[in-house]
């Protein structure tokens, strides 16, 4: 039977492809798992209809990430923070303080997206990245200095 696959199936093909399977495979687990469509004339233009769609789509959302890759390699953040004698921070700045920081400048990036493998926990500059997508990744320079005491 041949059968359009919906997602990924380990030693039978990929997401999209159209491929042969025996019949009892097919009846009994992919089918009823919702993991294959049967491949006739009505479900081929059904699915290339809809894998044009999220082809475009995902286009559009490419030349979104990249040209929000593009600002963010011109952004250098400046995080003030209170510090202790050796450059140690009272606290740490997290994702969540650079999303805060880059909301200020105007740019919409959500936390998840940046990256970091620890909290920053001492003064400097450090590159933070931030993945876009699964392909566009971009570097923030970020610089943590001292607050004013009051």
């Amino acid at each position: 039977m041949e059968v359009i696959l919906k997602e990924d199936i380990p030693n039978v093909g990929k997401m999209g492809e159209v491929v042969r399977v025996r019949d009892g495979y097919a009846r009994n687990y992919l089918l009823p798992r919702g993991l294959v469509l049967v491949a006739n004339k009505r479900n081929l233009k059904t699915y290339e209809h809809q894998k044009r769609v999220v082809e475009s789509q995902k286009s559009r959302v490419q030349n979104q990430a990249n040209t929000l890759s593009e600002k963010l390699a011109q952004v250098a953040l400046v995080i003030r923070a209170r510090a202790g004698e050796e450059g140690r921070l009272f606290g740490s700045v997290t994702n969540m303080d650079i999303e805060k920081a880059l909301k200020a400048q105007g740019l919409e990036v959500e936390r998840r997206k940046i990256h970091l493998a620890e909290p920053i926990k001492a003064l400097g500059d450090y590159e933070v990245p931030v993945r876009l997508t699964a392909e566009v990744q971009a570097n923030i320079k970020v610089s943590v200095v001292p607050a004013e005491e009051k």
